[in-house]
């Protein structure tokens, strides 16, 4: 089997995982989170998203929260823009690199973007040029790749075309995401396949949902495949508040720890990732399903007990059984 020797991680939950949260999280809070995940070793933070504040009120202190954190060294600051004036104010308060976001199938796009396919990505010249006028790096992703909740499954072809789109505006970095959750082992790998033949020069990432247990079988098939990037957020919060039944990002923890225990090493300190998730879910009050903050890691063992546990016929204790306790 082989697989990368290192993977590059981007924390998305400033972005993802914040814009599905209905209670308003203070932006001293999402400061404070953003500054403690830029000490585990992500390579990359999702910060915000400059979308008008009516489409999403939870993100309407995006410029706040870039301006406080802009003294922050060692990782790059991501932003997803929707439009023109979003870029704009991106890159007024800092932002050094854009995300676009274009849904595979048009059902989808109206539902996120109120516009067709054809018509969104028409809309990304004005973004690409003024991103290329200021020196800033733009990204595309493209969202429902794999199924879509109002479609099915999205043909590769169709993928195969929005790529050829990205690939004309300059741009080299795009991002697959599995919005709701309904891609398999098998068809990651296999799109995989067929895009990487296709676009050789290309940076594929994945952005996994976790909507059906699926996203970490779906990560290690695009290791399989080379792919060395990936999105995820801490606690496995996230969703898109336009897709029914979207539910939270693969949790960093989970991913950094499966990816970790198989020898591919992430730049990433596990315990320090461990402890902003557990301030993350006090914050929120809540996590998006992360089974490591359930179960602790792998290198984390149980005490032998010093005898079993009896019950008479009667259902009662016969002998007591001594508490478990964690041990390194």
């Amino acid at each position: 089997m082989k697989l990368p020797v290192n993977v590059y991680i981007c924390e998305v939950a400033p972005r993802d995982g914040f814009q599905a949260e209905t209670n308003w999280i203070p932006t001293d809070k999402k400061v404070d989170i953003i500054r403690a995940l830029a000490t585990t070793g992500v390579s990359q933070i999702e910060v915000t998203s400059f979308v008008h504040p009516k489409a999403i009120p939870q993100l309407k202190d995006a410029e706040e929260v870039v301006a406080r954190v802009r003294d922050l060294t060692g990782v790059t600051f991501r932003a997803l823009v929707p439009n023109v004036k979003g870029a704009q104010r991106a890159i007024a308060v800092g932002i050094k690199k854009l995300k676009l976001m274009l849904s595979a199938t048009d059902s989808h796009s109206l539902s996120n973007a109120n516009c067709k396919v054809e018509d969104a990505m028409r809309g990304f010249d004005p973004i690409v040029n003024v991103a290329n006028q200021n020196g800033v790096h733009v990204s595309g992703s493209i969202s429902v790749a794999f199924g879509c909740p109002f479609e099915g499954v999205v043909p590769v072809d169709q993928i195969v075309r929005i790529v050829s789109s990205y690939r004309e505006m300059g741009i080299g970095e795009i991002s697959l995401a599995d919005t709701t959750g309904m891609a398999n082992s098998k068809q990651v790998y296999e799109y995989l396949d067929v895009l990487r033949s296709e676009f050789p020069d290309v940076l594929f990432s994945m952005h996994l949902h976790n909507t059906r247990g699926m996203a970490l079988a779906n990560a290690f098939a695009a290791l399989q495949k080379g792919v060395t990037h990936f999105d995820a957020s801490i606690a496995g919060l996230g969703g898109c508040p336009y897709a029914p039944g979207a539910t939270g990002n693969v949790a960093t923890e989970d991913l950094v720890h499966s990816f970790e225990e198989m020898g591919v090493q992430t730049g990433v300190h596990l315990d320090t990732l461990l402890a902003v998730a557990r301030q993350v879910k006090d914050v929120l009050g809540h996590d998006g399903g992360s089974f490591l903050l359930r179960a602790g890691t792998c290198s984390q063992l149980y005490s032998l007990p010093t005898h079993q546990e009896k019950l008479n016929d009667e259902g009662v204790v016969r002998d007591g059984l001594s508490d478990f306790t964690w041990r390194a």
